[in-house]
């Protein structure tokens, strides 16, 4: 169900922080306010204060708390926020439109302060914040108002936590968005896979298939509406297009004599890209959804194999072991001669162009250890956020700035990892079960 958005104050915006949040890095624009930039310098996280957000009438009463804590939440698991305690606290917070005076939270060293509120009408929840910089004693920017159904009450606390993010640290947020996964279940030898997708902090979480056949690599749709996967449904790796609305899938193409797997869409939502194997070669082939046309585009007696499309759909970033061992190599969009990108010790996998286009994440294995890095598109900057027994399957959030992955330890189940890409924050994404390859969303709509 949509949500609709809307300013809930009009009133002046103010610079985005002042240089009293000295943990981040501030630099002055000669012709505009202060803009907040996220360093790889940032250490300690800026504290912040979020009383209770008021129940504006009765039936509101059991969504404010709930949305306040999913808020703080959100904030606290970027490693880049930290909450002042509520027992802190030196005053309530009773009205949304006068809020108490900000020295009380200057007091309990709270750099930021986050009014909200909540009113309830029928089954119609409208929830609103303003975001105050407590040291210059300003707003930050306008209120905004969000207004749903009930059943979306945790979506409009993620758009709340982006609106917060953004403001803090002028970039986009990502909260507002999904994780679609495989689900793991049952002994090592029979293992149970379903194709499962969830808020991207743990929540309402949804099995999208039945684990009657084995599946993988899901990928979302640009627009967040479908999903991508391989399935042994037939007894062979085939490519699946699912509709999340309907939950209907359909089999990409059932050629005689291949198997299909590693499919991506192209950022225009109307091709996909996926390895064919046919013959002892595995190549790379793009298919155009509404024709079902299908484009050879790689042509070489090697495997090439997990295609990603750069955000303009210029480029694709594959892996292949053309060079006798695997490596990253970036070609057109429409083949061509590929150049290799990765020159350092090891092998290089699972290529992910970032939603900003600027790096590359990747899977490297060196020396007995995998690791999830990054690199910019030309190769140069090769950066390795973790080290582990099993690191693989890096995943953008929307925002560019932190990546998902699969991490599994001797003797252990494959759980779901993030970790910012300056390397710091590394954290568990909760799931009730096993999982293994994730795939991030665009903002939801």
């Amino acid at each position: 169900m949509k949500i609709s958005r809307r300013a809930a104050l009009v009133m002046p915006a103010a610079a985005l922080l002042s240089a009293g949040l000295a943990p981040l890095a501030v630099r002055a624009q000669s012709n505009g306010p202060l803009r907040i930039e996220i360093t790889e310098g940032v250490i300690e996280p800026v504290p912040f204060a979020l009383p209770d957000f008021i129940a504006e009438n009765g039936p509101a009463q059991e969504y404010a708390a709930p949305i306040g804590r999913v808020v703080v939440s959100n904030l606290v698991n970027t490693g880049l926020f930290r909450e002042i305690p509520r027992e802190a606290h030196l005053t309530r917070v009773t009205s949304f439109d006068a809020p108490a005076a900000l020295s009380d939270w200057r007091a309990v060293n709270a750099q930021a302060l986050i009014v909200g509120a909540a009113s309830l009408s029928g089954s119609r929840l409208s929830v609103k914040f303003r975001l105050f910089d407590v040291f210059s004693g300003q707003q930050m920017g306008e209120g905004l108002q969000f207004a749903g159904d009930t059943a979306n009450w945790r979506r409009m606390a993620h758009k709340v936590s982006d609106a917060v993010y953004s403001r803090i640290t002028g970039e986009g947020g990502y909260f507002d968005s999904r994780v679609v996964f495989v689900s793991e279940s049952g002994p090592r030898d029979n293992r149970v896979k379903r194709l499962a997708i969830m808020d991207q902090d743990g929540a309402n979480l949804q099995h999208l298939t039945d684990g009657r056949a084995l599946v993988f690599a899901p990928r979302f749709s640009p627009d967040g509406g479908r999903v991508l996967y391989t399935s042994y449904e037939t007894g062979f790796p085939r490519v699946y297009l699912m509709d999340l609305a309907t939950r209907s899938a359909r089999n990409l193409g059932d050629q005689p004599g291949t198997m299909t797997f590693a499919p991506r869409f192209a950022p225009n939502g109307q091709t996909v890209i996926y390895s064919l194997s046919r013959g002892g070669t595995t190549d790379l082939y793009s298919q155009n959804l509404s024709s079902g046309q299908i484009t050879q585009l790689t042509n070489a007696p090697s495997i090439a194999t997990a295609p990603s499309y750069a955000p303009d759909g210029s480029r694709i970033v594959f892996e292949s072991d053309r060079s006798g061992t695997q490596q990253l190599y970036i070609m057109p969009a429409g083949g061509g001669e590929a150049r290799r990108v990765s020159a350092g010790q090891g092998r290089y996998g699972t290529p992910v162009w970032s939603p900003r286009g600027d790096l590359i994440a990747f899977t490297k294995s060196h020396q007995g250890r995998f690791h999830i890095g990054v690199m910019r598109t030309d190769g140069s900057q090769e950066r390795l956020l973790t080290a582990s027994y099993l690191d693989e399957g890096p995943t953008w959030a929307p925002n560019g700035r932190v990546i998902m992955f699969t991490r599994e330890v001797p003797g252990g189940n494959p759980a779901l990892y993030s970790v910012d890409i300056s390397g710091r924050n590394l954290r568990r994404v909760p799931t009730e079960a096993a999982a293994s390859d994730p795939a991030w969303s665009p903002l939801m709509p």
